[in-house]
């Protein structure tokens, strides 16, 4: 298996443990049987981009073709709004503070 699909493989299996999926959970939801799943997670099979679309879907990831010449721009980008998710928190629009007199 290359660096590049090790990579997108390694990116799948973080994807689905993050959104607490198990393999044949994500099966049940994108029709790639868990067996396949499991040999792309161990980099037993390639990756057909069938598979990938599939999979990619269920977990909320987007595939993109980018030229060689901007992929650096939009590795900061995706990092920058990576970050910004990480640190964001939800405030309610109001609060009800309690009454000192009474």
């Amino acid at each position: 298996m290359s660096y590049a699909t090790e990579d997108i493989v390694a990116t799948l299996r973080t994807a689905r443990r993050a959104k607490g999926l198990s393999q044949r959970e994500l099966s049940a939801k994108s029709g790639v049987p868990q067996g396949h799943i499991s040999k792309i997670e161990n980099g037993a099979v390639d990756l057909r981009i069938s598979s990938l679309v599939a999979l990619a879907r269920i977990l909320d990831l987007e595939l993109m073709l980018v030229p060689r010449k901007s992929v650096s721009a939009v590795q900061l980008i995706a990092r920058g709004a990576a970050a910004r998710a990480s640190t964001e928190s939800v405030r309610p629009a109001y609060s009800l503070e309690e009454d000192d007199h009474g």
